[in-house]
């Protein structure tokens, strides 16, 4: 795979399921993506030890993607875990020098309280800093749980109340073709990146990451170009 990765990609990324269980084989996969000049990603709920996490950046790992399930009651009822350990390895990810984004995938009648998705707003931009990415992504009904998909109309609302407490790079995901799965300056508003779904279309960054705009500096991570790439996480 790594091979087959360094002759047509520009680096690896473990994800789909939960890639922890395979947390021997990422770490075994990293190394080799490392030797080959690959960037490393990872796709995860958050919930490992500060042991694993050292491993991991010990491996190689550049990138981690968290989704975030709610707030402490919704990980109690529906996960039987602690929230609180998401959010402490979301902080020792970012300050080991790992790029972090947080994904808060809004469930309808399960993660969608407007006061559970203010107080995970709220932690985000306080503990990882308002230059962070935060998602708020689109459920679809699956397997058991057949409530309707989320509102479009309620992932706007999250994205505004992200925007007004502080974050920089909010973003609306699983709605194809939404004007906020874009990149824009949170300056002056100019659209940098252009997206459709996991396909990058259009790219106006300055080659040192500047807004053309208003000479903003953008804090994006990765070795991009104004070719056509296909995001990391996304």
């Amino acid at each position: 795979m790594v091979e087959l990765a360094a002759q047509r990609d520009e680096g690896v990324c473990v994800s789909f399921n939960e890639p922890l269980m395979l947390f021997e084989y990422s770490l075994d996969v990293f190394k080799l993506a490392r030797v080959r000049n690959l960037y490393c990603t990872y796709v995860s709920n958050g919930y490992m030890s500060l042991e694993a996490l050292k491993l991991l950046r010990d491996s190689g790992l550049d990138g981690l993607k968290i989704d975030v399930k709610g707030g402490r009651e919704e990980y109690r009822k529906y996960n039987a875990a602690d929230v609180e350990v998401v959010w402490r390895n979301a902080r020792e990810a970012r300050r080991m020098g790992i790029h972090v984004e947080i994904v808060y995938l809004v469930v309808t009648k399960a993660t969608d309280k407007d006061e559970v998705i203010e107080e995970c707003i709220e932690r985000h931009v306080k503990e990882l800093g308002p230059d962070t990415p935060l998602h708020f992504t689109r459920y679809f009904p699956a397997h058991l749980y057949y409530e309707p998909p989320t509102p479009v109309e309620k992932l706007e609302w999250c994205y505004a109340r992200a925007r007004t407490a502080g974050a920089r790079f909010p973003y609306i995901g699983n709605v194809p073709g939404h004007r906020y799965e874009n990149t824009f300056c949170p300056e002056c508003g100019k659209l940098l990146i252009k997206r459709y779904g996991p396909r990058i279309l259009r790219y106006r960054l300055t080659e040192n990451r500047r807004c053309p705009k208003c000479g903003a500096e953008i804090p994006i991570v990765g070795r991009y170009t104004h070719k056509p790439l296909w995001a990391a996480f996304l």
